[in-house]
């Protein structure tokens, strides 16, 4: 069952749901909430000539950057973070979207991990890639992408915020 805005609420009532900072009345929306981009960011960097995926880490092939602005390049890839926390209760789970007004003017949010697992209580990872041949600018506080909460038929036994690995520190 997927949350409409009334849902939606009464879990932030029940505490099922949070943010961190709470988020604004408006954005919630008929069937998600709207996140906003913090000003953390990562891009590739310049000299890798081959990223072997069995060989090399994701640290040794990115740059963290801390700033209000982001150029993505032309076809390039970045990622962000949301600058709120999202917490879901063990018998909920959301996708993140990326949002339609951003989609039509080229950018792509998230190739791989729009999952966020039931028991949740983290930032979220987003990997943003600009699909035109011309530069992007971000900048943090844009709503940038929209999560769809859903309930899920049972409580999980591995509430993510405990047993995801990279989800502890985000």
């Amino acid at each position: 069952m997927i949350l409409t805005d009334r849902d939606i609420r009464e879990f932030m009532r029940l505490g099922k749901i949070r943010f961190e900072p709470e988020i604004e009345p408006d954005q919630i929306g008929p069937g998600s909430v709207d996140l906003t981009l913090s000003n953390r960011f990562w891009r590739f960097n310049d000299d890798i000539d081959l990223i072997d995926l069995v060989e090399m880490r994701f640290e040794d092939v990115v740059e963290e950057i801390q700033s209000d602005e982001m150029i993505i390049p032309p076809h390039g890839i970045i990622l962000g973070m949301t600058a709120e926390k999202v917490y879901v209760d063990e018998d909920v789970c959301g996708w993140i979207e990326g949002r339609s007004r951003y989609a039509r003017m080229g950018l792509a949010i998230h190739s791989a991990s729009g999952f966020i697992h039931p028991g949740s209580y983290n930032r979220q990872i987003l990997e943003i890639s600009n699909m035109t041949p011309h530069p992007i600018k971000l900048r943090a506080g844009m709503r940038i992408v929209q999560v769809v909460f859903q309930l899920t038929r049972s409580r999980t036994d591995k509430p993510y915020r405990i047993h995801g690995r990279i989800a502890r520190d985000q």
